[in-house]
């Protein structure tokens, strides 16, 4: 497995990955996985990330959204990582999350937050695993509006990571 920066030819897999993580029910509220230029729009240009196979296929990514415009916030950002579903559970999650971590402190980022479903139990025991604490549950944050979940509230919950090197002064 390689890790590599996302490249915009990169886009047609980052979409599909998307899309089947979608389908779970278990990954976003987002109801479907758009395009390219959504994806492009919708994520720092920072810490754009892919997993790739021998044959050079990507099979996972990971990128960031900022929380806030506002200044004080600059150090923060939310996390996406997803992987192929055909390949979980062979530390392509591991890999990307420990990279986006790395990049993330290189560019001055000092907490990274995670929102996850409760029912996404190894989403979340991957975070723990990298250092992220449950900070919190969003009771009732949105209604699902696809799947099997379709029309109930959702929780989500809060996972942050608090970088050890970047703003510690």
């Amino acid at each position: 497995m390689i890790i590599r920066a996302m490249r915009p030819e990169d886009g047609a897999s980052v979409v599909d990955i998307y899309a089947r993580g979608i389908s779970t029910g278990n990954a976003t509220f987002q109801e479907n996985a758009g395009t390219w230029e959504n994806w492009d729009d919708g994520h720092l240009k920072e810490c754009r990330l892919v997993a790739c196979d021998d044959t050079g296929r990507v099979t996972g990514w990971a990128g960031l959204s900022g929380v806030s415009s506002r200044c004080v916030y600059r150090g923060v950002a939310e996390i996406s990582v997803y992987v192929d579903p055909d390949v979980q559970g062979q530390g392509i999650g591991k890999a990307l999350l420990s990279s986006l971590i790395t990049e993330s402190e290189a560019l001055g980022i000092w907490s990274l937050e995670a929102g996850i479903f409760p029912e996404n139990t190894a989403s979340i025991a991957l975070h723990k695993r990298l250092g992220f604490e449950e900070i919190g549950l969003r009771r009732g944050l949105g209604r699902m509006g696809y799947g099997p979940m379709a029309g109930q509230w959702r929780d989500v919950m809060l996972l942050q990571r608090r970088s050890t090197t970047v703003g510690v002064d």
